[in-house]
């Protein structure tokens, strides 16, 4: 079924506020899930509420929420994220962020145990909406343990999404948002939902073979996530366990702390006027753009399309076609509208 962007925005809000979401928490929870769907991030949209809604009656992701600082030196801090909604969370660690940026030039900041971040694109768009430049890193310290080590069979690591944002001054910003593995298990859990295979390459079952089928991934027993480009996408696996575990306080992924999803997120943030003034900057980031576009193609029918363009083009798509769901997904909602007393029905 198809659905327009302002229904399931308004949907959602009045779940989280059924909930307990005070008002604000529900409109950003709200916002951030469709922008997910609307940028074609399926895996962390609308289809995550009913994990979400779980979580919060068995007492593992926390209403309300505001972020405490633990440690403050300056320009570098780290925050805890309370098992607050990673929605709201997120975006207050991405506030304070970018507030320090402007003060000292760069920020780093250190979110540790933020419940489940979302789309972490959302965070890089931020910061490039405040006209900064940034990277973050982040891991699940034990509910998502997922991922395999190069060579190996067994889960060792989580899926590991890394960010970037860079602003322009063109329709969007270059945005870069992927992980270190080669699928995310929402969007395997997207293909179950819809009856559909996964890509060849992206899952073994737990025997080490190669399969495409979703039921085989979650089992029992359980399969694994391999990571991109073999042992490179390994080696940076772990180097974003180290960011985003170690330094932030977090824990890597740790078998010990597999009871809830704690996600955490190391975010360097930098005021890109204090390195560059913004003629140079934003000619220069034109200028090879353009560049790169520039080059000869194998086939004259495709394109060769920035980072971000992609969701920049999806989301113009989707906001006038609407928001494909699978019947699967509008079951599990309308199933969390009932148990929450909301006399709302899905229909397009």
């Amino acid at each position: 079924m198809i659905f327009q962007s302002d229904f399931l925005i308004d949907l959602t809000r009045r779940i989280f506020q059924a909930v307990g979401s005070n008002d604000d928490e529900a409109e950003v929870v709200a916002q951030r899930l469709v922008n997910a769907n609307l940028s074609g991030h399926d895996s962390h949209g609308v289809i995550r509420i009913p994990t979400y809604i779980k979580w919060i009656k068995e007492g593992k992701t926390l209403l309300n929420q505001t972020i405490d600082i633990e440690t403050d030196n300056g320009s570098m801090v780290v925050v805890d994220g309370k098992f607050g909604l990673g929605q709201s969370i997120g975006q207050q660690a991405m506030q304070l962020g970018i507030q320090r940026a402007r003060e000292y030039g760069v920020a780093v900041i250190a979110l540790k145990d933020s419940a489940h971040l979302g789309r972490i694109g959302d965070w890089a768009e931020i910061c490039t909406e405040a006209g900064m430049v940034s990277v973050h890193f982040v891991n699940t310290s034990g509910m998502g343990n997922l991922v395999t080590p190069y060579g190996a069979i067994e889960r060792r690591l989580s899926a590991n999404p890394f960010a970037a944002g860079v602003p322009t001054q063109g329709d969007f910003p270059l945005i870069l948002d992927m992980s270190a593995c080669t699928i995310a298990e929402g969007k395997i859990r997207v293909a179950l939902h819809a009856g559909k295979q996964v890509p060849k390459g992206c899952i073994i079952d737990s025997e080490g073979n190669p399969t495409t089928d979703p039921k085989i991934f979650y089992g029992p027993p359980a399969g694994s996530i391999l990571p991109i480009a073999g042992h490179k996408g390994y080696a940076l696996s772990m180097i974003i366990e180290m960011f985003a575990g170690a330094l932030t306080g977090g824990s890597c992924t740790n078998p010990a702390r597999a009871d809830r999803l704690s996600n955490g997120m190391l975010s360097i943030i930098m005021d890109r006027s204090k390195l560059q003034t913004e003629d140079y900057f934003f000619n220069e980031v034109q200028r090879y753009c353009d560049y790169v576009r520039s080059a000869k193609l194998i086939d004259e029918d495709n394109q060769i399309l920035m980072p971000g363009e992609i969701e920049h083009n999806t989301r113009t798509k989707r906001r006038i076609e609407g928001i494909e769901l699978s019947q699967t997904t509008i079951d599990m909602i309308q199933d969390t509208c009932d148990s929450l007393g909301l006399d709302l029905i899905l229909t397009a």
